[in-house]
C-alpha cells in the first residue's frame, strides 16, 4: 500500500517520519481525570510516524515516571513529555512564611466572590478535601516546586524530547542536552521566541491565540511568520487552529518546520476526556470558545460556559497561577458534588467547530497527513498557477 511522504528538516531533528507533533495537553475537568494527552494517545501518534507528546503537567512525579514507561511499552519510536514551568507560580507567596492551610493564601474577597457566583448558578460551595504544605510541597512558596520534581523525572528517564508548555526550560538545558534530549519551548509572542532561542532550545513552538488551553493574543499566521524571521535558523513549529490537511499545508507553506496539534485529538478515542466535556466540544462552533483566567490564573481558551461568563462579568481579579489553583480546586469540587461537570475547565481551540465525531487517534492523524500531501503534491498545482515569466 502506498504511503505518503512528507518531510522537513524537523523530521531529522526529532527522528520522526512526518513533521507532526501531538500537543502535550494537560488536565481537564478541574484536574480530576489527569492529562488529555495520555500514554496511549502519545504512542498512537509516534507509531503513526509523528511525535506523540505526553501531557505531564497533571501528574505527580512518580506517576509521571510510570506514564513515561507506559509510553515506552506502547512504542519504540521517539516521544516527548510536556510540562508547565511557570516563573510566577505562587506570586508573592514565596516571600511569606508558608501557611498550614494553603487556602489562607487566597484573599477573602476572591473566595467570597466565587461562592456568590456559584450560588447564583445553583451550586452550593463545598470545600475540597484538605491539602497541606506537607502533602503538596509545591505550595510551600517555591516558585517552581512541583515543576522541579517533575523535571528530575524527565532527566532521570532520559526522555527523547522535552517541551516546556509554559515558561523557559533554560535552567535545565545543560542536563537535558547531556542526555541527548531535544528541547522545545512554546511561546505566544516574538519576544519570547527570541528569548528561548537565545537560551539555546532546539526548536520553538509558536502558538497562536486560536489554540486551546494556555494561549496568548497573537494569531497563528502572524506569529509564525514573524517568529521565523526573528529566530532563523532555529526551527519554528506552528500551533493553533490546525486540525486538517488544509491547516497543516498552510503552515508549511508559511515556512513552519512542522505543526503542533491538540484540539483535533480531544475527540480521539484515546484522549482522557470526560463525557460532559466531550459532548460540549462536539457541539461547539468556532464562536463557542472564550479566553479566561478563571481556571488557572493565566489566559486560557476554553469552551464557553455560564461560569466563565459570570466570572468575567464580576470583575474579580485573577490570582497568580498557583494561588488561583487553590481556590479553583474548591470550585471544581463544588461543581462535581452538584453534578455540574459542564462548568468545569474544558480547554479547546477555535478549530473545535469542525470536530463532529469520535475516532481513533490514528485515523485523525492519517487523514491530516494524507490531506496535507494531497494539497501540496497535487491540489495546489491544479488550482494555482505560479511561475516566473521572462
Amino acid at each position: 500500500m502506498a504511503r505518503p511522504v512528507l518531510r522537513t528538516d524537523l523530521c531529522d531533528l526529532l527522528g520522526i517520519e512526518y513533521p507532526f507533533l501531538l500537543a502535550g495537553m494537560g488536565p481537564v475537568a478541574g484536574g480530576i481525570v489527569g492529562p488529555v494527552a495520555t500514554a496511549p494517545l502519545a504512542a498512537a501518534i509516534s507509531n503513526g510516524g509523528g511525535l506523540g507528546v505526553l501531557g505531564g503537567s497533571g501528574y505527580a512525579p512518580e506517576r509521571l515516571r510510570k506514564e513515561i514507561n507506559k509510553v515506552r511499552g506502547l512504542t519504540d519510536k521517539p516521544f516527548g513529555v510536556d510540562l508547565l514551568l511557570p516563573a510566577n507560580y505562587m506570586g508573592g507567596a514565596s516571600n511569606k512564611p508558608p501557611p498550614v492551610d494553603p487556602r489562607d493564601l487566597v484573599p477573602a474577597e476572591v473566595r467570597e466572590g466565587l461562592k456568590g457566583i456559584l450560588a447564583d448558578l445553583g451550586v452550593p460551595w463545598v470545600d475540597a478535601p484538605a491539602v497541606t504544605t506537607e502533602t503538596r510541597p509545591a505550595l510551600r512558596g517555591r516558585s517552581t516546586g512541583m515543576s522541579d520534581a517533575q523535571m528530575e523525572v524527565v532527566i532521570e528517564e532520559k526522555v527523547p524530547v522535552f517541551a516546556a508548555g509554559l515558561g523557559s526550560p533554560a535552567p535545565w538545558l545543560d542536563r537535558l542536552r547531556a542526555n541527548g534530549t531535544v528541547v522545545l519551548s512554546l511561546v505566544g509572542n516574538v519576544k519570547n521566541a527570541k528569548r528561548v532561542a537565545e537560551a539555546g532550545v532546539d526548536a520553538v513552538v509558536a502558538q497562536g491565540t486560536e489554540a486551546g488551553g494556555h494561549t496568548g493574543r497573537i494569531g497563528t499566521l502572524p506569529l509564525v511568520t514573524q517568529a521565523i524571521e526573528a529566530i532563523d535558523p532555529v526551527p519554528v513549529i506552528a500551533a493553533g487552529g490546525i486540525a486538517s490537511g488544509r491547516g497543516m499545508a498552510a503552515m508549511l507553506a508559511a515556512g513552519a518546520a512542522g505543526v503542533w496539534v491538540g484540539t483535533a485529538f480531544l475527540v480521539s478515542e484515546e484522549a482522557n476526556q470526560p463525557q460532559a466535556q466531550l459532548e460540549r466540544i462536539l457541539a461547539a462552533t468556532e464562536e463557542d470558545t472564550k479566553i479566561t483566567r478563571l481556571y488557572s490564573g493565566k489566559t486560557m481558551r476554553n469552551i464557553r460556559n455560564p461560569l466563565i461568563d459570570a466570572w468575567e462579568a464580576s470583575g474579580i481579579r485573577a490570582l497568580p497561577m498557583g494561588v488561583q489553583g487553590i481556590v479553583i480546586r474548591d470550585v471544581a469540587h463544588s461543581l462535581r458534588e452538584a453534578g455540574r461537570e459542564d462548568l468545569l475547565m474544558n480547554a479547546a481551540g477555535q478549530i473545535a467547530g469542525m470536530l463532529d465525531e469520535v475516532r481513533p487517534a490514528s485515523a485523525i492523524f492519517e487523514q491530516i497527513i494524507g490531506e496535507t500531501v494531497e494539497i501540496l503534491a497535487d491540489r495546489l498545482a491544479a488550482t494555482v498557477v505560479a511561475r516566473v515569466e521572462e
